[in-house]
């Protein structure tokens, strides 16, 4: 009888766990992280990521092909194809009609998200290998998603950094107010001497040079997609070594060069 009872009690005990588990489960959504921002574990400062790397070094960051031998650079060109596979079929994570066409103007509601449209990266797209081929390379740029991350804006042309290239400070001063509502993005050699092999460099979307305010802040909504920005570096030298810092600029965003805050580096060769 002593066992019967404690088989009982215990059957009970553990079905009124499982039913107050259950109750707790229905409050939580999986789409919101429980430590957000300053008490999460990626902290408030995004990163910047970039597409292709090295697929048989996970540590290295050196993009080094040659345009003339075509099994050579398909390798990196298939490394962009896969990474850029959502965004040529965004179907393949979104249901249903969520995904609008944004821009400065028209922003995405509550349960909307931003489309990203590849056709805005113009040539840095697969039908022409990314220019691969022709030793003018593109290589694609993303922001590390932070949930609730809001970017502050370096929207005035009379208080920007000092630092800040000037052909980024004319630009911003170039367009209007809403339009400067940006994460800028600037690419440059890291040394005088990686500068001018660098040669000059675009960037795509056209008119952009970042990632537009109407992607922010993440909030883990279904189908959303990370902004991309596709550099195309036009002329670089070949047969050398450049080193590339890609930078993001906003407030709160925090640059350290040697701790890779707020930037990415990469190394370009092309034989």
């Amino acid at each position: 009888k002593i066992g019967l009872f404690y088989l009982i009690f215990y059957g009970m005990l553990a079905a009124l766990v499982a039913i107050c588990m259950w109750v707790f489960s229905q409050t939580l959504d999986p789409r919101i992280p429980k430590w957000q921002l300053d008490r999460s574990i990626i902290g408030t400062n995004p990163g910047l990521g970039f597409r292709p790397m090295p697929i048989n070094n996970e540590e290295s960051t050196l993009i080094w092909f040659q345009g003339s031998n075509r099994t050579n650079y398909e390798i990196w060109v298939n490394n962009i194809l896969k990474f850029l596979d959502k965004y040529y079929f965004p179907t393949k994570i979104t249901k249903g009609n969520q995904v609008k066409t944004c821009s400065y103007y028209d922003y995405p509601g509550p349960l909307e998200v931003c489309a990203v449209d590849w056709k805005d990266w113009d040539e840095c797209n697969k039908q022409q290998y990314f220019n691969y081929h022709k030793n003018s390379p593109c290589i694609f740029l993303k922001l590390n998603k932070i949930y609730g991350w809001t970017p502050e804006y370096y929207d005035n042309p009379n208080d920007l950094p000092e630092d800040m290239p000037d052909k980024l400070k004319e630009h911003i001063k170039s367009i209007n107010i809403t339009e400067r509502r940006t994460v800028w993005l600037t690419c440059e050699g890291e040394n005088p001497a990686d500068k001018e092999y660098l040669g000059p460099v675009t960037y795509y979307p056209k008119g952009m040079q970042g990632f537009p305010g109407y992607y922010f802040p993440y909030l883990n909504a279904e189908g959303y997609l990370s902004p991309l920005v596709a550099v195309k570096f036009e002329r670089p030298i070949s047969g050398i070594v450049i080193n590339v810092e890609c930078r993001a600029w906003a407030k709160n965003i925090i640059y350290n060069r040697a701790e890779r805050t707020g930037s990415v580096h990469f190394e370009l060769l092309i034989d």
